[in-house]
């Protein structure tokens, strides 16, 4: 938001808890898995703004580490209805205000590492954001002939955010051995992953340094021996 916000856009956030407004910042609450909800927020947003020119779904949930053998269904739906299918809808809602974008609309998607690299114990979470990947290449497909580019990041190791507990980061760095500091940074060029820093690619994207990119996916992750 920070970022969007510094390039002078007006942002519209959406989340389960609603948040402080400004002139340039409406902050409404709604459960991104309920259509009747997005469809409300969405015309309060472009009653607000006049319209929408960038879309950066990120909303996701991590149920933590599930084998396979062990994974109930009210877990994969959650996963996915979150993950995928509210970005599904968002995308159908969206799409007559992205096409009216004086400067071409914009989307990037938050996905993940563990698209094109997957780990053991993360099978929905793994397979939700790889099923939002490929919603977002064939909107890339469909969209370019109304000027609409679509974008996907794929992070890794973002700590400062709602989906690493205190617990969970401690219970990851014992399993590989290491300090929490070092396990922050456990990629190739020893680098820190920040959503600040994931925010400021994401901006870029939207902008017209991108303008002539779409079905472009960019790895954050400092350097990932198996995605490279």
């Amino acid at each position: 938001m920070q970022a969007l916000k510094a390039k002078g856009a007006s942002v519209i956030g959406l989340d389960l808890t609603e948040t402080d407004s400004a002139a340039d910042y409406l902050g409404l609450r709604a459960d991104v898995t309920d259509p009747e909800a997005l469809k409300q927020v969405i015309a309060q947003g472009v009653e607000r703004f006049g319209g929408i020119d960038m879309v950066i779904p990120s909303a996701g949930v991590f149920t933590g580490n599930t084998p396979i053998a062990e994974l109930d269904q009210r877990t994969w739906r959650r996963t996915m209805a979150v993950n995928t299918d509210a970005i599904a809808e968002l995308f159908t809602q969206v799409h007559p205000f992205l096409k009216l974008a004086p400067n071409g609309g914009r989307v990037v998607v938050i996905a993940s590492k563990n698209v094109p690299a997957p780990g053991p114990g993360a099978a929905a979470y793994s397979a939700s954001k790889a099923a939002v990947t490929q919603l977002a290449r064939v909107a890339a497909l469909e969209w370019a002939a109304d000027g609409i580019r679509v974008n996907t990041v794929h992070p890794d190791a973002v700590f400062d955010t709602g989906l690493w507990t205190k617990d969970l980061l401690e219970q990851r760095a014992a399993h590989y051995g290491v300090p929490i500091d070092e396990y922050k940074r456990r990629n190739l060029l020893k680098a820190e992953v920040t959503s600040a820093g994931v925010g400021r690619l994401v901006a870029e994207m939207c902008s017209a340094t991108f303008g002539c990119t779409t079905g472009a996916q960019i790895p954050v992750d400092g350097g990932n021996e198996r995605v490279i």
